[in-house]
């Protein structure tokens, strides 16, 4: 048993060094190429704001090494340093009811988590945004999204965990598959009430005054199977001068956002065309594919947490007084995340698979590849995103190609077309 503890503490510090590791290298490869620039982007970026976008990368990985290492500390003197052994028997020491328990347990941690990293939040709202000319967020409306979101997260997550620990308590034999399955439809439930009920506690959100782009939007989801009801515009600069539009709502029904800092800064045409490979994603059904897989990932996770509980297993490995259930679900998903590390990897090669997919479908429905690229490269200079990331941190934690390179891809596109 002994041995095995220390084989997990072995791959802890083995994935930390490899994460570090590998955002060092993305950082120094940075620092050596960051004053290129990439094919395509000569026309629409200047030296000052090449700089300007390899420094901010360069500071905010930076600070995101320290908060990295603050972290993992904290994690080693939790689950390794007797700290969990000591808040699991103080708070089941209280003689209270398993579910009141779990509840107050994970709460705790939750708020702890939020104390820890709110100087690091603080340093990057105030600090780092500002220096780059991004953060508009006041004191006040900080302290206010800090409070909602501790409030509505305490209320989402207590009832979750409710629920998850009452039927545990409830069927013991297979609360594994019923916990998945109640966690499945609470995360659905969500996905419905967030944009009605939720989100509008942070921004305003308002019809788009352009009817005009609004018509052609619409006339364009049409043409790929999407009913749009309502095309909206999001205050979101009252916090930031970053810019971006998302899709809401499930099925075929859907509601779009739009930052007003990207109607501000882009064409109509440009808009467009990322909202077609948004599009892209339904309609190759990207979404539902990664869910699946999700999901069967998550259901694995579940029964493994049900079998590595069976007999308070994780609770003698990591030499707990008192097995309580809710200390040995925290076990079982910190576990769990090591053992899924080496898929981060080719999940995220198969989520650029889809984003050059979506690409494309945006290219076919609209034919304006030189439309998206410009999208795309405003998006990237507008968020100063990264144009030179290391290949292999890429490989393992991007989700969508390399800028430089999708805009390349949709230049040939459209090179190939006017040839």
């Amino acid at each position: 048993m002994q041995t095995l503890f220390f084989f997990i503490l072995a791959a802890y510090l083995a994935v930390e060094a490899a994460d570090h590791l590998l955002h060092l290298l993305n950082l120094r490869y940075l620092g050596r190429h960051g004053a290129e620039v990439p094919p395509g982007f000569t026309p629409h970026v200047d030296g000052e704001t090449l700089a300007q976008m390899r420094d901010y990368t360069l500071a905010h990985g930076r600070l995101q090494r320290v908060e990295s290492l603050v972290s993992a500390s904290v994690t080693l003197l939790f689950l390794f340093g007797g700290l969990l052994n000591r808040v699991n028997t103080l708070i089941t020491a209280q003689d209270w009811s398993p579910v009141v328990s779990g509840v107050v347990f994970f709460l705790a941690l939750v708020y702890a988590d939020t104390l820890i990293k709110l100087p690091f939040s603080l340093y990057t709202t105030f600090s780092l945004e500002k220096r780059f000319g991004f953060s508009t967020m006041t004191p006040a409306l900080f302290v206010q999204d800090t409070v909602k979101s501790l409030l509505i997260g305490t209320l989402l997550l207590g009832v979750l965990l409710a629920v998850l620990l009452s039927l545990i308590t409830a069927l013991p034999a297979i609360w594994w598959l019923a916990g998945w399955l109640f966690v499945l439809l609470y995360a659905i439930f969500l996905l419905y009430i967030s944009p009605a009920l939720i989100a509008p506690l942070f921004n305003r959100f308002s019809p788009i005054a352009d009817t005009s782009l609004e018509g052609r939007i619409k006339e364009i989801m049409a043409r790929a199977g999407l009913t749009v009801n309502r095309v909206f515009s999001m205050d979101g600069s009252k916090r930031s001068k970053h810019s971006n539009a998302y899709f809401t709502g499930i099925g075929r029904l859907k509601k779009i956002v739009l930052f007003d800092t990207l109607l501000a800064s882009h064409e109509d045409d440009e808009i467009l065309a990322i909202l077609a490979h948004e599009a892209g994603h339904w309609k190759k059904k990207h979404i539902l594919k990664m869910l699946a897989v999700s999901q069967l990932l998550s259901l694995l996770g579940f029964y493994a947490a049900h079998r590595l509980s069976a007999e308070n297993f994780l609770a003698r490995l990591f030499m707990l007084d008192i097995p309580s259930i809710h200390a040995q679900l925290l076990l079982a998903a910190f576990v769990g995340s090591l053992v899924l590390f080496p898929l981060k990897p080719l999940l995220a090669l198969i989520s650029r698979r889809h984003e050059i997919e979506a690409d494309d479908f945006a290219v076919q429905l609209t034919d304006m590849p030189g439309a998206m690229a410009r999208g795309l490269m405003k998006l990237g200079l507008d968020n100063l995103a990264n144009l030179h990331p290391h290949p292999w941190y890429a490989a393992v934690y991007y989700s969508h190609p390399p800028l430089a390179q999708r805009v390349q891809r949709l230049l040939s596109v459209q090179g190939d077309a006017s040839g």
